[in-house]
């Protein structure tokens, strides 16, 4: 694979774009520590391999192709973030309600982390167009293909934890109760922004 690193480029770059993923992650690093914010990041990380996998089968196909099978995980997607987004502007910053926030477990961070990326049909659509450019035809498919999908996966560890450590190091910046709200109603603005997005978009 000549374009290996060409790959990796266009998966970093891809990676490091603001979306719900890289959100989230920040959110949690913030309100939930680090540790918790990991768990969400090795939820993503399954997801995103999920993703190309399944792009890679014929349910890849039918998503890709036709309409009403991608409006369908378009709708469930844009419901869940614009429901997180809803449930982060609620959030009220008390002793109580962060205590609750930390309290959150690492499987329901790991599981949040895995909905809102697999959630997203145009992770199938990225894969389904990228991959292809960067698989030799004259070599073994297989061997390829599980290449560049662990690549992707890994890089989005190693890019959503480096997001997680500098918001970690910010935290105490936002540690207060009313910048604590702020991050609240700004994450939960933006997720339900994401939502919306993803609901009124096209292939």
């Amino acid at each position: 694979m000549d374009n290996y690193l060409i790959y990796v480029g266009v998966a970093i770059a891809t990676i490091l774009l603001p979306g719900p993923a890289v959100m989230l992650t920040i959110n949690n690093s913030i309100q939930r520590g680090l540790f918790k914010s990991l768990s969400g990041i090795f939820g993503i990380a399954l997801a995103i391999l999920l993703v190309a996998v399944i792009s890679a089968t014929s349910l890849g196909i039918i998503l890709a192709s036709s309409i009403m099978a991608f409006t369908v995980v378009k709708i469930i997607g844009a419901v869940y973030l614009i429901y997180l987004g809803i449930k982060m502007w609620r959030t009220k910053e008390a002793s109580g309600a962060r205590s609750s926030l930390r309290e959150v477990s690492f499987l329901k961070c790991f599981i949040e982390g895995f909905l809102v990326s697999i959630s997203n049909p145009k992770g199938i659509i990225f894969f389904m167009s990228i991959f292809p450019q960067f698989i030799d035809l004259s070599q073994e498919y297989n061997s390829q293909f599980i290449l560049l999908a662990v690549t992707f996966s890994v890089l989005v560890i190693v890019i959503h934890t480096a997001y997680a450590l500098f918001s970690s190091f910010a935290r105490s910046k936002l540690s207060s109760s009313r910048g604590s709200v702020a991050l609240n109603k700004v994450s939960g603005v933006v997720f339900v922004s994401f939502g919306i997005g993803l609901a009124s978009s096209s292939r």
